[in-house]
C-alpha cells in the first residue's frame, strides 16, 4: 500500500513538472539588481545585453513585458530597449497583447557581476568587470533556450 501511494505522489509530481516544460510554463524571477553600479556601468551592460537579446527576439514588432526594480540597472535596461526600438510595458495591462515578459538579474559574483536577462524560452548570461576604463564583459554570453519558436 505504501509503495503504491509513493508511486502516485511520484508519478503525479514528474506530470506537474512535464506538464510546465511542454506548456511553456517556466516561472520568470523578480527582476532584481543587488550589485553596485554606476549609471554608466549600468547603461553599458544594458546596451550588451539588449543587443544579444535583439539577435533573438527582434524589435520592432515586439512588445516587453518589464517590472523593473527601480535600480540603475533596471532604469537603463528600460531605456535602452525603448532605444533599440521595443514597446515596452511596466506597469500595463497586456492582456490579449502579444508581448514578451522579461525579468533581469544583476549580482555579485566571484569578483565580477552576473547579468542575466529571462523570458519564459530564453535565458542569456553574461559576467562583466567593472573597472577604472569602465565595464567589459569577462565571461562569454550563455545562450540557454526552452522550446522551440520565438522566444516568448
Amino acid at each position: 500500500m505504501f509503495k503504491a501511494t509513493r508511486l502516485l505522489v511520484l508519478l503525479g509530481a514528474a506530470l506537474t513538472l512535464a506538464a510546465c516544460q511542454t506548456m511553456g510554463g517556466a516561472v520568470l524571477v523578480q527582476s532584481t539588481a543587488s550589485a553596485e553600479l554606476t549609471p554608466d556601468a549600468a547603461t553599458t551592460i544594458a546596451g550588451d545585453m539588449v543587443g544579444r537579446l535583439a539577435e533573438r527576439v527582434g524589435p520592432g514588432t515586439t512588445t516587453i513585458q518589464l517590472n523593473p526594480d527601480g535600480s540603475s540597472f533596471g532604469q537603463a535596461l528600460e531605456a535602452t530597449l525603448r532605444e533599440w526600438g521595443y514597446a515596452v510595458a511596466t506597469d500595463q495591462v497586456t492582456e490579449g497583447m502579444d508581448v514578451v515578459k522579461l525579468a533581469y538579474v544583476v549580482d555579485d559574483f566571484e569578483g565580477g557581476i552576473l547579468v542575466r536577462l529571462s523570458t519564459h524560452a530564453l535565458d542569456l548570461t553574461r559576467i562583466y568587470q567593472q573597472g577604472t576604463n569602465g565595464v567589459t564583459p569577462i565571461s562569454p554570453l550563455s545562450v540557454m533556450e526552452r522550446g522551440a519558436g520565438q522566444a516568448t
